[in-house]
């Protein structure tokens, strides 16, 4: 009897904001069982040295202005490996929803009649600043949090979290624009005051913190040479010492 053909699928993974511990257990059981792993430049690279020498690796890691591969040839790759039966691991930093294309990824696999499944990671959005001890949310303070990425303008809602204080304001990916997004928001209204804090390759051995005010954080970021990854937090919550008992109390108050 011929051997059954076993038809191949695509599995979306989340692998969080760098730090491989910081990867869930069906997300590395996924990876251990993959024929080949799709992997983008963010999330837990370092994972990959151990997995088992017979899953294959491709690199399509995208770095600012350096695509290695384009989106377009990506989802035709896993595509292409799910119909030659293989399981392949599509794996991604963060969480794959989350400014990570992985809506048009799953489009694309649905669209061949390739099987798909999404395997969440923790969004850097939130786990980065977080590792920072930053909080996105405090009682009493602000309770909303507006996440969008840099690579465009600020939109007015994002202008008006920040100009309110109704919501802290999150950024990923948003270095190129950092000079450009704090002038809109202090055109807008924000005050110069108001607490920005960046942090570069979040969860890593390379991971730094800078902090400073909306008006200065454009000149220090340059003048230190803040480099992407990075995540840039906007509010209240991005305060020196925003944790500490006295100064919660004050904010509070």
């Amino acid at each position: 009897m011929a051997p059954r053909h076993t038809p191949g699928r695509v599995v979306l993974v989340g692998g969080g904001p760098g730090d491989p511990d910081l990867l869930t257990v069906r997300a590395l059981r996924h990876l251990r069982s993959a024929d080949v792993v799709v992997a983008d430049r963010l999330g837990p690279t370092s994972v990959l040295d151990d997995l088992p020498l017979r899953v294959e690796i491709i690199d399509v890691g995208k770095a600012p202005g350096q695509h290695a591969m384009s989106q377009e040839r990506i989802d035709e790759l896993i595509v292409e490996r799910a119909r030659r039966g293989q399981v392949v691991v599509r794996l991604k930093g963060g969480d794959p929803f989350v400014f990570g294309r992985g809506g048009e990824e799953v489009l694309a696999c649905r669209d061949a009649g390739v099987e798909v499944e999404v395997v969440p990671g923790i969004s850097s959005a939130l786990a980065v600043p977080a590792l920072a001890g930053v909080p996105s949310t405090h009682r009493g303070v602000v309770g909303a949090v507006h996440v969008t990425h840099g690579h465009e303008p600020l939109t007015a809602t994002a202008t008006s979290a920040v100009v309110t204080g109704e919501a802290t304001l999150v950024v990923l990916m948003g270095v190129a624009r950092l000079a450009e997004h704090a002038a809109s928001l202090l055109a807008a209204g924000a005050a110069p005051s108001t607490p920005v804090v960046v942090v570069e390759s979040g969860s890593t051995p390379d991971e730094r913190v800078t902090r400073a005010p909306l008006s200065q954080v454009a000149a220090v970021a340059a003048q230190i040479g803040v480099r992407s990854p990075a995540v840039v937090v906007v509010g209240a919550v991005a305060a020196e010492g925003f944790l500490d008992a006295r100064a919660l109390v004050e904010a509070v108050a």
